[in-house]
């Protein structure tokens, strides 16, 4: 959403984009093998140049090597910070992950909770944000190779997004 919108959601005022304060990302996803996996990170983005020149990057990365556990992005840092939540998503096999966030009312971000296959971990974690020149919000997915670049697939399915 913003400027160039990719789903018809053209927010020029950026009246939907500054307003946004909460947000859920839902998606299931497959792997074929998740120990070849580095990590597999889900993110939510929102960027607000024309009110605060903010901008929020609520990273969560399910870092597999080194330790199977979920960890969260340091905006001002800009480096990844273990959460102490366990992260091990099956193999060969759907697996469901929901995540809420929240920007504060005071402008820092929340990470609210991750649910990994019906398993609900609140983080409860609050980080400030970074800088944008840009307007907009989205939302993204990666995934990162092993150091052996070993190949795997993962495939996304009923990825849903909320915001309000």
């Amino acid at each position: 959403m913003g400027s160039f919108t990719t789903q018809g959601l053209p927010d020029n005022s950026h009246t939907l984009t500054n307003g946004a304060h909460n947000f859920i990302y839902e998606a299931f996803f497959y792997t074929s093998s998740a120990s070849a996996s580095q990590a597999l990170e889900f993110d939510i983005n929102q960027f607000m140049r024309s009110k605060l020149g903010k901008g929020f990057i609520w990273g969560h990365q399910c870092r597999i090597a080194g330790g199977h556990e979920w960890d969260i992005y340091d905006n001002v840092n800009k480096r990844w910070v273990a959460t102490g939540i366990s992260c091990s998503p099956k193999s060969n096999a759907w697996n469901h992950v929901v995540i809420q966030v929240q920007r504060t009312s005071d402008n820092r971000l929340l990470y609210k909770s991750i649910t990994l296959n019906g398993v609900t971990h609140a983080v409860n974690k609050y980080k400030n944000p970074g800088t944008t020149q840009w307007n907009g919000i989205t939302i993204n997915y990666q995934q990162d190779g092993n150091r052996q670049m070993t190949d795997y697939k993962v495939y996304l399915d009923k990825v849903n997004f909320t915001m309000w």
